[in-house]
């Protein structure tokens, strides 16, 4: 687990209360898609991916690797291009086209059996991407991963959803599931949010035991 500070942090669980009554609707982050305001989304891929890959991948072949609230991310493509499996879910059905759009992949759709929404997936099938709601999607869907990639879901929840966005994440983890989590640090009197400020000891009590298993 490591976190990275826009301006300035701390870790004290008491300065995430300053945003626990916070609420972002879905219409508002399909909002931010349909006006291109977007500032969360990184071009050149996240660093901190960069930085652990070799500890993520732990040297295994052929991984399934989740994404929650993927958006556009380029890394789907750099872990498909790899030979893992990738199934992301995001809210945005244009982030998911522009996806495929802008890493020149041919997909097809179809519908999510038992949930509202649609499967946007590569020809070449190693990319599927749900659009629905986060809280829509489980196990029973495409079973447990090897791997999750948190680039920017868990400061993205609103903190009255965290409880329930950690139980839907550990439900998803295989037992030799490797997490990568990035949060921010900052003066949450300062900022609303999101991302929200999200410290250590916030994250050790969402997923317990399992945290040990997040770098």
């Amino acid at each position: 687990m490591e976190s990275y500070s826009d301006t300035f942090g701390k870790d004290d669980s008491a300065d995430a209360k300053l945003q626990e009554s916070r609420v972002v609707t879905e219409e508002e982050w399909l909002q931010k898609w349909e006006t291109n305001n977007i500032g969360f989304h990184n071009e050149q891929g996240h660093p901190l991916l960069k930085k652990y890959m070799d500890i993520f991948l732990d040297g295994r072949s052929g991984l399934k690797i989740f994404f929650p609230l993927c958006g556009k991310t380029i890394e789907m493509k750099w872990l498909a291009d790899m030979g893992h499996q990738v199934v992301g879910v995001e809210i945005s059905e244009s982030a998911l086209k522009d996806f495929f759009t802008e890493q020149k992949l041919t997909f097809s759709e179809e519908a999510i059996p038992g949930i509202p929404g649609k499967l946007l997936k590569s020809t070449t099938g190693n990319i599927s991407l749900y659009c629905c709601s986060i809280f829509d999607f489980t196990s029973t869907i495409t079973g447990k991963f090897d791997a999750i990639w948190d680039r920017g879901s868990l400061v993205a929840v609103n903190p009255c959803d965290r409880e329930r966005y950690s139980q839907l994440i550990l439900s998803l983890m295989n037992s030799r599931c490797h997490c990568l989590l990035a949060t921010c640090l900052y003066d949450p009197s300062k900022h609303k949010g999101p991302p929200f400020y999200v410290p250590d000891s916030e994250v050790k009590h969402l997923f317990g035991k399992s945290a040990e298993q997040w770098f």
